[in-house]
C-alpha cells in the first residue's frame, strides 16, 4: 500500500496520510476533534481540552495521577498518555478521549526521568531522551493495546534532554534539546536513531507538531532568550529544517498539539514579558505562515505535555 508523500508499505488496506492502520481514522499524532495539554508548572496535574473545529478557550476535563512537569505526551486513537516528569518519575498516565475524566497510572518507563520527548505510532507510545540525571539516550516503547510498562528499544544518536518529539506514519523524530539535531528512529522495528538533519538553530524547551508530510518544531530557548521560530522538516526525505513562520510571542517550555490541518503551541514562558502564559497559538499545515492566538488554557503553565484526538 502507498502513503501519500511517496512512502510505500506492503500488505493490508489502503492507507492515507494522517490515518490509522485501518485507514478510517486519525493517527495518534494527529487529531480531528480536540487538543489536550496535561501537567506543567507551576506544578499542576490539570488536563485541559480545546476544540480543533473552532477557535476557543480550553476547559479543565480531569487530572493526572500526580502533579508533575517536564512531561512527554503520546496519543493513541482512544487515549492520551503523559509519561515521565518532575518530580523525577517513570509514571505512564492514561486518560480517555471518549469522556472527560481523570488519568490512571498504567505503567512505568524503563528509567525514571524528566524532560523527555514523546512520539506515537498507531500501536505504541515512545519516550526518548530525558534526564535521570544524568541525561540519557534511551528510547522507550509502551503498547497502546494493553496497560504495561515500557521497554528500552533503542538509543538516540546522543544523550539529551528538553528535546521534543514528532511522528510520521513510519518513524519517530526527536529534535532540539540544547542541539539542532533531528534524530529519526523506525516504528516497524526496534532500532537506534540516526541523525537525519538539523533545525535552523540549536534550541531547547521546544514544542513539536506533525502534519502528514512534515515535522514542526516551534518556539524554544536559544540563549539568552526565547524564540518565535516555527521550523519545518520533511518526512519523505532526510533533510534540514527551514524557518516557515513565527509564534505570536517568543516563548519556551510550551506544549505542542496537531490536528489534521494545523499545529498548536500552548502555554510556555514568555521571557519578553517575564511570565508564564496561557496562550494557545495555531498555524496552518497547508501553507507556511505565522501563528495566530486562538484561545487560552485554563491556567498559565509551562513544561506541560500535548496530546490530540
Amino acid at each position: 500500500m502507498q502513503i501519500s508523500g511517496g512512502i510505500t508499505l506492503t500488505g493490508g488496506a489502503n492507507f492515507t496520510s494522517g490515518t490509522d492502520s485501518s485507514g478510517s481514522g486519525p493517527t495518534g499524532f494527529q487529531g480531528t476533534n480536540y487538543g489536550y495539554t496535561s501537567g506543567g508548572e507551576p506544578i499542576a496535574g490539570t488536563i485541559d481540552k480545546f476544540p480543533f473545529a473552532s477557535d476557543a478557550n480550553a476547559t479543565d476535563v480531569g487530572n493526572l495521577t500526580q502533579a508533575r512537569s517536564y512531561v512527554a505526551g503520546q496519543s493513541s486513537t482512544a487515549s492520551g498518555y503523559t509519561s515521565g516528569g518532575e518530580p523525577i518519575a517513570g509514571t505512564i498516565d492514561k486518560f480517555p478521549f471518549s469522556s472527560d475524566g481523570n488519568a490512571t497510572d498504567v505503567g512505568d518507563l524503563s528509567l525514571s526521568r524528566r524532560s523527555v520527548a514523546g512520539q506515537s505510532s498507531t500501536a505504541s507510545g515512545y519516550s526518548s531522551g530525558g534526564i535521570a540525571p544524568p541525561s540519557v539516550d534511551t528510547i522507550d516503547k509502551f503498547p497502546f493495546a494493553s496497560d504495561a510498562n515500557a521497554s528500552d528499544v533503542g538509543n538516540l544518536t546522543v544523550a539529551r534532554f528538553d528535546a521534543v518529539g514528532q511522528s510520521s506514519t513510519a518513524s519517530g523524530y526527536t529534535s532540539g534539546g540544547y542541539s539542532d539535531t533531528i534524530d529519526k528512529f523506525p516504528f516497524a522495528s526496534d532500532a537506534n536513531a540516526t541523525d537525519v538533519g538539523n533545525l535552523t538553530q540549536a534550541r531547547s524547551y521546544v514544542a513539536g507538531q506533525s502534519s502528514g508530510e512534515n515535522g514542526y518544531t516551534s518556539g524554544g530557548y536559544a540563549g539568552p532568550e526565547g524564540r518565535t521560530t516555527i521550523d519545518k522538516f520533511p518526512f519523505a526525505s532526510d533533510a534540514n529544517a527551514s524557518d516557515v513562520g513565527d509564534l505570536t510571542q517568543a516563548r519556551y517550555g510550551a506544549a505542542g498539539q496537531s490536528s489534521t490541518a494545523s499545529g498548536y503551541t500552548s502555554g510556555g514562558f514568555a521571557d519578553t514579558i517575564n511570565t508564564i502564559v496561557d496562550t494557545i497559538d495555531k498555524f496552518p499545515f497547508s501553507s507556511d505562515a505565522n501563528a495566530t492566538d486562538v484561545g487560552d488554557l485554563t491556567q498559565a503553565r509551562r513544561y506541560a505535555a500535548g496530546q490530540q484526538y
